[in-house]
């Protein structure tokens, strides 16, 4: 995947001021940054649910913007998604979860529709939960559910967003896992967005840091961690202060209190 020179704005409120990144082929590429520099954006930006207002995002050698509705269905059915939070449909319980792609999208006889979803099932350690509902699961098994149904259609680029928020500890190390390990056994491409600096840096291959709309570092997350420049040493190292402010752009302060008065 190649971004190229992209500029978005929402509400004339710049977000991206020309990103340019490589997602390399079977690797494991880290998006991180402060909340609210677009990584999420950015990752609807490659999935095309939004449209850059200027700039190239290539998939597989496509323009994403040179797709009509057809060509973007198609290059999603080759993409698996981890939403945040897991997002399980809850009136379902955890086997109809991860089929529901495959209802959705092909006609597969019913003994191998349940072939596949009881062997993603299994790649994630919860055969034996198939027929829990989602209120019935932990944080952690959520997460993991999710992920199987993110790769019951064999996709060639899983996209992660934010997968540790609100997991223990070994949850977490189990997400971790299972996203190095599936990229490596299944073949795949996998792009993580988070601001986990840590939990990154055990499966990532190349790290991208955003902030004020551009690509500030980009390297093995080893690199980044022992860069000197003031930006990405506050990210990195959890500085509270730096150049990324604790307080939002302001007026002066007295004189908000006079207009208000």
């Amino acid at each position: 995947m190649r971004v190229r020179g992209l500029h978005y704005s929402v509400s004339q409120r710049p977000i991206f001021a020309g990103v340019d990144l490589d997602i390399e082929r079977g690797s494991v590429t880290a998006i991180m940054g402060p909340s609210g520099t677009g990584k999420t954006t950015l990752l609807r930006l490659i999935t095309g649910q939004l449209m850059a207002d200027r700039g190239l995002v290539e998939v597989e050698g496509q323009d994403v913007a040179g797709l009509q509705r057809g060509g973007i269905y198609q290059m999603r059915r080759r993409m698996g998604m981890l939403f945040q939070n897991g997002a399980l449909l809850t009136d379902l319980d955890v086997y109809e979860n991860v089929a529901f792609p495959l209802r959705e999208h092909t006609r597969l006889p019913e003994r191998l529709l349940r072939h596949v979803v009881l062997a993603k099932l299994q790649a994630v350690g919860l055969r034996g939960a198939c027929r829990l509902m989602p209120a019935e699961l932990s944080g952690g098994m959520a997460r993991r559910v999710a992920i199987a149904r993110a790769i019951v259609m064999d996709p060639q680029l899983l996209i992660y967003d934010e997968p540790f928020v609100g997991l223990d500890p070994i949850s977490l190390g189990v997400v971790l896992r299972l996203i190095r390990l599936l990229n490596d056994t299944l073949g795949l491409t996998s792009i993580v967005v988070s601001h986990d600096v840590h939990d990154l840096s055990e499966v990532a291959d190349f790290s991208y840091l955003l902030s004020g709309g551009l690509v500030i570092a980009a390297g093995p997350p080893s690199a980044l961690a022992t860069d000197t420049r003031e930006e990405v040493r506050q990210f990195m190292h959890g500085l509270p202060d730096g150049p990324v402010p604790f307080h939002y752009p302001a007026p002066d302060y007295l004189e908000q209190l006079r207009q208000l008065s």
